[in-house]
């Protein structure tokens, strides 16, 4: 049972990783759950009491601030998947796996919406905002692992 002794320490930098991601997936999952409750049964009050084009445009933002938090929380299971071994470093950088582009929301637009819808598709906006920055970083480091730290992290991730 020698593998069960042989654990790899873990670097500061990957555990302040670890620590962001869960805080990113905690926030993006209330933040989902919060505009699922507005948009399918309270909001949908206000939504009538809108002029039909406003109305129209609040039916799309909602559509809009699902497809951010969608965006944000399958780039964050693919970090989930990285840090549990699951997936290679490389593969979250895979296009298919980077964060997706988020839509946008003309300001003007947003300005005629509820209070409560405006706030929700803000924050939907600021989380997308924030978790691209990652990406981006994510995706700028190119670093080039040597062949024993590599060794070293896949006999980490066997046992």
């Amino acid at each position: 049972m020698w593998h069960s002794a042989f654990v790899l320490p873990e670097e500061p930098t990957t555990r302040l990783h670890r620590r962001l991601i869960d805080t990113f997936y905690v926030e993006a999952m209330l933040l989902a759950d919060e505009a699922r409750g507005y948009f399918d049964e309270s909001g949908r009050v206000e939504r009538e009491s809108l002029v039909p084009m406003t109305r129209v445009a609040f039916s799309c933002e909602s559509l809009k601030v699902t497809t951010r938090l969608m965006h944000v929380i399958a780039w964050l299971l693919t970090q989930r998947a990285v840090h549990a071994g699951e997936l290679s470093a490389a593969q979250a950088l895979e296009p298919s796996r980077r964060l997706g582009d988020a839509p946008v929301t003309e300001a003007g637009l947003l300005d005629a919406l509820p209070p409560q819808a405006r706030t929700l598709v803000s924050s939907s906006i600021d989380l997308h905002r924030r978790v691209a920055r990652l990406d981006d970083a994510q995706a700028s480091v190119t670093t080039t692992m040597s062949p024993a730290r590599s060794m070293l992290d896949r006999l980490a991730t066997a046992f």
